[in-house]
């Protein structure tokens, strides 16, 4: 191609050649320029050069937009930088990556100086709620709630979570010092919700630590202060479980409860021996009234198959179908019972007895030894880890066998309680001595 001193008469009487995408055109002035047409029209200054035994072509811009002084001094520069060794192409790339390393320090900075707790708890929620129960979401979002909402059941207030005192703190601000302080003024009011929340922050902090995002704001875990845990205390070991003499006064309390459902859920829970949380989530779909199964909710194995014993069948059958749950609710958002605790306290109160949901879990075990049921039966059941080399590899239970012994412990509960249930009746009364 012949090369012409470039003018703007010329560049603007520049063509493509007929038949070809592009024609190039050189500058007799200064070396390595040209100027690009394509068929298009479209026409842009280019810098040509050999670096390092190869030909190298790169795009100086818009003829539009550089005159053609410009691009001669600019087509100047690049030629210097070749004649150096020097690539020009890597030298735009490593200007590009500077500045998108300088941006995201900058985002980064932005992010650490505003990022808050309460900021970040949602959507730690939203990436972990899938694995979670019902009850452990539960507590994430009541450990960090505001308060002073109307309840639904009274005329008092919500009250402020155990970490909603921090939500307004940068997470760069969550230092050792600060936690002491919070376990300080929270183990004061409430050490048990505070243990379970400092619990809560933790792992949330662990989560910071391994984001791509956050592990730059959070480089250590300020929840494990020892001030704050020496302030929050200890929990005492939970030994409460109800006695053979006091199953006649808890059932008289637990079925006097105004919600059905509730006392349907507490009676279930004791008769099954099942976690509190995995029993809460039961669905319709899960319950076989034909074959007389129960599929359960595992932590432990995912899912477990117990039988769906006459009297546990006989309240599950007598519960509204409102939706998908079992143990449904009208008011909770998730659509199924989410706090059964307080109903069965206040029961349990009036009943002269002190025992928790998971002192249900803890009285079928050992209600299961007045019968002298088999240890490996219960603890299938319950849902248990098979114990011994035994257990694990050779013992394979059918559901029959389960169910021989579930049926005769849920009978023998409900002779010591004074209830006189015959299967597939309607009613049920108490025996009078």
């Amino acid at each position: 191609m012949k090369w012409e001193n470039f003018t703007a008469e010329r560049v603007a009487n520049f063509k493509c050649q007929p038949d070809k995408k592009q024609s190039i055109y050189w500058d007799g002035k200064e070396p390595g320029l040209g100027l690009r047409v394509t068929y298009t029209g479209t026409k842009a200054f280019i810098f040509e050069t050999a670096l390092n035994g190869k030909t190298i072509r790169m795009t100086i811009g818009d003829s539009r937009t550089w005159g053609i002084g410009n691009a001669q001094r600019e087509a100047k520069r690049l030629k210097a930088m070749t004649d150096q060794g020097i690539d020009p192409r890597q030298v735009i790339a490593d200007g590009i990556a500077a500045k998108k390393k300088e941006a995201a320090a900058l985002s980064a900075k932005e992010v650490r100086e505003t990022i808050t707790l309460g900021m970040m708890w949602p959507e730690y929620i939203s990436a972990k709620q899938s694995k979670w129960g019902a009850l452990h979401l539960h507590d994430h979002i009541k450990a960090m709630q505001t308060g002073g909402e109307k309840r639904t059941r009274s005329h008092k207030l919500t009250e402020p979570g155990a970490l909603a005192s921090l939500a307004t703190l940068r997470l760069v601000d969550l230092t050792p010092e600060l936690m002491a302080e919070w376990g300080k003024v929270e183990g004061a009011k409430r050490p048990a919700r505070a243990r379970n929340a400092r619990t809560l922050l933790s792992t949330f902090l662990n989560w910071c630590a391994a984001h791509p995002t956050y592990k730059d704001i959070v480089t250590s875990n300020s929840a494990q202060s020892p001030k704050a845990r020496e302030h929050l205390g200890k929990p005492k070991p939970k030994n409460d479980a109800l006695q053979r003499e006091q199953l006649p006064a808890w059932f008289a309390a637990v079925k006097h409860i105004g919600n059905f459902v509730i006392s349907s859920y507490l009676q279930a829970l004791l008769l099954t021996g099942a976690r509190p949380n995995e029993l809460i989530t039961t669905r319709w779909i899960d319950v076989d009234f034909q074959w007389n199964s129960l599929t359960i909710k595992d932590k432990v194995e995912g899912m477990r198959v117990i039988p769906l014993t006459p009297y546990v069948a006989h309240i599950l059958s007598t519960l509204p179908r409102r939706n998908e749950w079992v143990f449904s609710s009208l008011t909770a958002a998730s659509g199924h019972l989410v706090e059964p605790r307080i109903a069965h306290d206040k029961a349990c109160a009036i009943a002269g007895l002190d025992v928790t949901l998971h002192g249900l879990r803890r009285s079928f075990a050992s209600l299961c030894e007045w019968i002298e049921m088999p240890v490996g039966i219960a603890a299938q059941i319950q849902g248990h880890k098979p114990q011994g080399v035994r257990e694990k590899h050779y013992i394979r239970r059918p559901l029959d066998l389960l169910r021989m012994w579930h049926v005769k412990i849920e009978a023998w509960i409900l002779e010591q309680a004074g209830i006189e249930f015959m299967a597939g009746q309607t009613g049920l009364r108490v025996v009078k001595s």
